[in-house]
């Protein structure tokens, strides 16, 4: 059995093929086009024409490319920059009728549960009480569970290019008033979370998105070179000084910085920011990365419980919605 996932982010569409004959998916080809529809979002936060144009190119193609592989239906999914967006049923009716790709949208809660399954997935047992930290463009997941299944699942609007648009934008680099100000908004939205998962008190914590991969190789983990085996982690007191680093200089010197890509520069601040704060109110020292986040989760969710990939699901061209997946039950928390 092959698989075929379409993620659209904030800044990038990714694409992952993968062979599923067990109970995990083997990696066969992925690939990627940067997008950066976060750049292209108006004011009220909607999606213009040319963010939509754009959008509708790269879905074709990756649907094109999954052909290529073996797979002719891809299983395509939007996060929070389509979640959110105002005129988010125009845009996937005009996803799907361009390109016959129906583009799913699931939830805050439901990605972060998703994504702790793949965590725990890579991570194993030895773990215990795990927290998953996941930082996007648009939204941070925190969850927190002693199994397969999250017992805790919060989605915040803590997302490192949506942070960068309301605090940091206007100046290169940003006045130091400008970062305390993203602190106490980290400070304040993080307030119950934190408190949940202090309590918790996780035996392991561990981070995914390309937001905390980066911040990683700039405080001194291994390159992506070395594969996805190698340990990578993140120490709280590093970060903080990571924070420092990329306070200081504008954006286009971050890029210099190791890890730090020229696309994601102006929000590497940002995302540091948040995630210093994010560990320092969870009281987590280290966090371990895991290479595998969402779009496993995704592939994981249909080999487990053998069901296909869009079951539960139903296009917004067929009710205005915001999709639920429903991988895993979640607790009235």
């Amino acid at each position: 059995m092959r698989l075929a996932v379409v993620d659209v982010g904030s800044n990038t569409v990714r694409l992952a093929v993968a062979d599923g004959d067990g109970d995990i998916p083997l990696p066969v080809h992925t690939a990627k086009r940067r997008l950066r529809l976060a750049e292209h979002v108006e004011p009220d936060g909607r999606l213009g024409e040319q963010a939509v144009a754009r959008l509708v190119a790269a879905v074709a193609s990756a649907k094109e490319e999954a052909g290529r592989w073996g797979v002719r239906d891809p299983f395509a999914f939007g996060t929070a920059i389509i979640r959110d967006a105002p005129n988010r049923h125009q845009v996937l009716q005009a996803v799907h009728g361009e390109t016959g790709v129906p583009l799913y949208v699931m939830s805050g809660t439901t990605e972060g549960a998703l994504t702790f399954l793949a965590a725990r997935q890579w991570m194993g047992w030895r773990a215990g009480p795990m927290v998953l930290l996941d930082i996007g463009g648009g939204s941070m997941e925190v969850a927190f569970g002693r199994s397969r299944v999250p017992d805790y699942v919060a989605s915040l609007p803590l997302g490192a290019g949506r942070m960068t648009r309301e605090y940091l934008g206007a100046a290169d680099p940003p006045p130091a008033r400008a970062v305390r100000e993203l602190r106490r908004r980290v400070r304040h939205e993080l307030r119950d979370v934190a408190a949940r998962i202090r309590w918790e008190g996780p035996r392991t914590a561990v981070a995914t998105s390309r937001t905390f991969q980066q911040l990683a190789r700039l405080c001194g983990a291994p390159p992506g070179k070395r594969g996805p085996f190698v340990t990578r982690r993140i120490a709280r007191e590093d970060l903080a000084a990571a924070v420092d680093t990329l306070a200081a200089l504008p954006a286009a010197e971050r890029a210099s910085l190791p890890g730090i890509s020229a696309s994601r520069a102006r929000q590497s601040l940002a995302g540091a920011v948040i995630a210093h704060t994010a560990m320092r109110c969870m009281e987590i020292e280290t966090v371990t990365l895991s290479p595998w986040a969402l779009r496993e989760g995704v592939m994981l969710k249909h080999l487990q419980e053998r069901s296909p990939l869009r079951s539960g699901a139903v296009t917004e061209t067929q009710r205005a919605a915001t999709v639920e997946l429903r991988p895993v039950p979640q607790s009235a928390d």
